[in-house]
């Protein structure tokens, strides 16, 4: 299925790329009369092109600004197409862009994918809690969640007077969750701190347009991982053993479950107050896929 944009509110759109799965992500902007700002950008050049010449058939305003809401290059390997465009994120996603250059991770991955050409550019405008941006007189607050989540360093924006939210990774509809590089308690307060600002709307970092429903299923998945991890651990299993021996039941239909094994390692690192062994929880995620490089289709 090809891309599309969906006009969620007045002058917001979300840029929706199916299926969602691995290095598929959302992005989305408003459209003012000024100006344009973007939520993210793409995983490959192709992608992000692609996303580009979408914004341009809505408006003929020039993109002012680029937020993003993470430092995964699934929605920050495109910032470099942006040249003309304000780069704004938290401090940390500035920090780790800059650490993880381009990460030796990507050999899990099917070697067909086409990045194009992989230029890590950081923010240059960045934050320590939150910053409030105008599309011409629509209020647009970029916030820090303020703790470890999805990653150490998520954002979303909120739309109060439309009651949209663009999530960026803290939500996913129809994919696993995703918290090996955050955490999962962290994960779970930042679904409250969402839930509380009664979005009507939200556009996630990956999958279909939903409503606020979405977060109890991500909710759902993230306490079953905490309860499979205690039980794992109670029987001194390693998380690749659990996960082999884990049936997801209702979340086994999500894309990527694969990412049980990674959500694991992270879930007891949290319970033993230790740190996570990165290389070693995405090797063990393709030993769970059979040995073979993860799927990807971007």
């Amino acid at each position: 299925m090809s891309p599309r944009v969906e006009e969620v509110s007045d002058g917001v759109y979300a840029y929706i790329q199916p299926d969602g799965s691995w290095w598929i992500n959302n992005t989305g902007f408003m459209a003012g009369r000024r100006g344009v700002i973007s939520v993210d950008a793409c995983s490959t050049e192709r992608r992000t092109r692609a996303y580009r010449d979408a914004i341009a058939k809505v408006t003929d305003r020039p993109i002012t600004t680029l937020v993003n809401t993470h430092h995964h290059g699934d929605h920050t390997f495109g910032n470099h197409l942006f040249p003309e465009a304000t780069i704004v994120a938290h401090e940390r996603t500035r920090e780790q862009i800059i650490a993880d250059g381009v990460p030796a991770y990507l050999g899990a991955w099917s070697p067909d994918v086409e990045w194009g050409t992989l230029d890590p550019v950081p923010p240059f405008l960045t934050y320590t809690d939150g910053v409030t941006l105008y599309s011409d007189d629509l209020r647009c607050e970029v916030r820090h969640v303020g703790f470890a989540a999805h990653t150490t360093n998520d954002s979303y924006v909120w739309i109060p007077s439309r009651r949209v939210l663009f999530s960026g990774d803290l939500v996913f509809n129809g994919g696993t969750p995703f918290v090996l590089m955050g955490s999962v308690a962290g994960a779970l307060a930042a679904l409250d701190q969402l839930e509380a600002l009664g979005a009507e709307t939200i556009v996630p970092g990956h999958g279909d347009v939903c409503g606020p429903s979405a977060i109890s299923t991500v909710r759902g998945y993230l306490r079953f991982v905490r309860e499979r991890a205690e039980a794992g651990m109670a029987a001194g299993l390693s998380p690749l053993e659990l996960a082999r021996q884990t049936d997801l039941g209702e979340y086994g239909t999500l894309t990527d479950s694969e990412r049980i094994v990674g959500n694991l390692h992270r879930a007891y690192a949290e319970a033993t107050g230790g740190d996570v062994d990165l290389a070693a929880a995405v090797l063990d995620m393709i030993t769970f896929n059979g040995g073979r490089p993860l799927t990807c289709h971007a």
